[in-house]
């Protein structure tokens, strides 16, 4: 009964898409199709596989292994601070951020990692038949962000109309950094983390191609060049590295920031509305509206219930607080409450979000196409919770 609830889900969750599309008459819907297929096709193969899971596992473990060593920095700079039986939310999940950032931006400076992102663009294009620059957009995020890969991808987004740079802030709205998987998987289940990064990739590309459907012609379907403007010449080695490190410390204290405000304002919401009320509070609210959609994904009415205040929680704040609420517990949830939380709670979809975004185009895009985005917002959120629920979605559908 679950299942077929579950697969009910997938199909409402593909209809509010289309209910919601600017130009319905443009979907493309044999694209839609293969996108659909293909997901099912990674999700039955990252977690209903012998060979996939394994893979999966694999990873995994390499990024165990990578947070271990980043440990060792860790503990020399902490001391009895870093006590491995009863680690905090700084020593566990974010120290490690020091070594992977710089290791991913010494891919990016040897030239691996731009070779990667390219060929998987391409070859993502091919298959699913969308526009060349948002399939290299769509893996540009999974590896380094989205105001990141915004930033990096600036001529494009000025050489583009306001409609694709809109597609552009839909999809933002769906990816993780590389980078922080270490991060995430010390706290939740790593197999589901890391199956959920190429899910969301084609669900943005799915959401955006349903809700905002655009003809691109040929001539208009290329990648501007991304690089240095200056010349071609690269910065000396340790200059990189040095800015590299420093860029990953401003990033653990931006999250620190970000966590510690928002869970102190949810606190302060929390009690204003139990001032009224005992009971109520904004993940109740948010929880109440994110119920429905919790059950379809195959639950039942009591775990459906614990999984929709978690989704309230993340989208009012982020994905760090609900993985510190439950990284304690997780594990001995069902299977299946474990995969579509995990996998729902594993994207950048927030409130805080949207501000990146929108501040991000500010500095890139011209006036009309920032105020056309501003103007959209209700879209760009609402294509963020869409991937996630079908993302859940679809992994819900092969763990049991």
């Amino acid at each position: 009964m679950y299942l077929g609830i579950n697969i009910l889900g997938l199909i409402v969750f593909l209809l509010i898409g289309f209910a919601f599309s600017k130009d319905r008459k443009n979907i493309n819907w044999k694209k839609i199709a293969i996108m659909v297929v293909l997901n099912l096709i990674l999700a039955w193969f990252l977690t209903g596989s012998a060979a996939g899971r394994a893979g999966v596992k694999a990873a995994a473990d390499g990024f165990v292994w990578l947070v271990s060593v980043a440990s060792e920095g860790t503990v020399f700079a902490f001391g009895k601070w870093y006590d491995p039986k009863n680690l905090n939310f700084i020593c566990s999940a974010l120290m490690p951020i020091l070594l992977v950032v710089p290791l991913f931006d010494i891919l990016t400076y040897i030239g691996i990692l731009p070779w990667v992102i390219k060929w998987i663009g391409r070859g993502l294009s091919f298959i699913t038949g969308q526009p060349k620059f948002e399939s290299f957009f769509a893996v540009e995020m999974m590896f380094l962000g989205n105001t990141e890969v915004l930033a990096v991808s600036g001529m494009q987004v000025q050489k583009m109309g306001k409609e694709r740079n809109l597609t552009l802030a839909m999809m933002s709205m769906s990816c993780v950094t590389a980078s922080i998987l270490g991060s995430y998987i010390e706290m939740m289940p790593g197999q589901y983390i890391l199956t959920a990064v190429p899910i969301n990739i084609i669900n943005a590309l799915i959401a955006s191609s349903m809700m905002n459907p655009i003809v691109v012609t040929p001539e208009e379907d290329t990648i501007e060049k991304i690089g240095n403007t200056d010349g071609g010449k690269k910065e000396p080695f340790f200059s990189f590295l040095g800015d590299s490190i420093l860029g990953a410390g401003k990033l653990i204290l931006i999250i620190i920031a970000n966590v510690v405000a928002f869970v102190a304002l949810a606190a302060m919401i929390d009690k204003i509305l139990g001032a009224f009320w005992k009971p109520l509070s904004l993940e109740s609210i948010v929880g109440c509206i994110m119920f429905p959609f919790s059950w379809l994904l195959g639950l039942p009415v009591h775990q459906a219930w614990s999984l929709a205040q978690d989704m309230g929680m993340k989208l009012v704040t982020n994905e760090f607080v609900v993985m510190g609420k439950v990284t304690g517990t997780i594990d001995h949830y069902p299977e299946h409450l474990k995969a579509v939380l995990t996998v729902f709670i594993t994207s950048f979809a927030n409130f805080g979000t949207l501000g990146m975004i929108i501040g991000a185009f500010k500095g890139l895009a011209p006036k009309e196409d920032n105020d056309y985005i501003a103007s959209n917002i209700g879209y760009v959120f609402l294509s963020g919770i869409l991937v996630s629920l079908l993302s859940a979605a679809f992994v819900g559908l092969f763990a049991w």
